[in-house]
């Protein structure tokens, strides 16, 4: 399946409008990780090319759902709202609907930045690391550390 080509900058649109009709209701730590979120995200959108900005950017909206789903959950107001309490509460749940989604294109675009997903569980195996560095040493190792070319049965070349 292929995902629509959206631009990073309507994402962070979108999220910036819900999160602010969202601190209608939610105040506090709810606006703190948000926008903290999308500080991240216009990093993301001023360097193009940077990997790490976008890396962090995801994993700020994967910290964030889990964040809104705690802070909603507890903070929703129990006693009658009125309209604006009721849609800001309602754009704060559609802004944590929506992540998910955001999530999933921002890893595409993780992906087209030349990121890669590493998972390392050192606890469950060996780890399967490639790396560009290659050793000189040569797999064998001399059965006398301190014998020269001579005693190896090699002869020196006269040139």
């Amino acid at each position: 399946m292929e995902l629509p080509a959206v631009n990073l900058k309507m994402i962070l649109l979108v999220h910036w409008l819900l999160t602010t009709w969202g601190c209608l209701v939610f105040l506090g730590p709810y606006a703190w990780a948000n926008f903290t979120v999308l500080a991240l995200g216009v990093w993301a959108v001023a360097q193009r090319d940077s990997i790490d900005a976008i890396s962090m950017f995801l994993g700020g909206l994967v910290a964030t759902i889990f964040l809104d789903i705690i802070h909603i959950s507890i903070f929703y107001p129990r006693h009658i709202l009125t309209d604006t309490g009721q849609f800001g509460a309602g754009m704060a749940i559609l802004n944590l609907l929506l992540k998910p989604f955001s999530c999933c294109l921002v890893y595409h675009m993780y992906r087209e930045r030349g990121g890669e997903l590493q998972l390392h569980a050192g606890f469950c195996g060996p780890s399967q690391e490639h790396s560009a560095y290659q050793t000189i040493d040569s797999p064998e190792v001399p059965s006398d550390p301190f014998a020269g070319p001579e005693s190896k049965g090699h002869t020196p070349q006269a040139y």
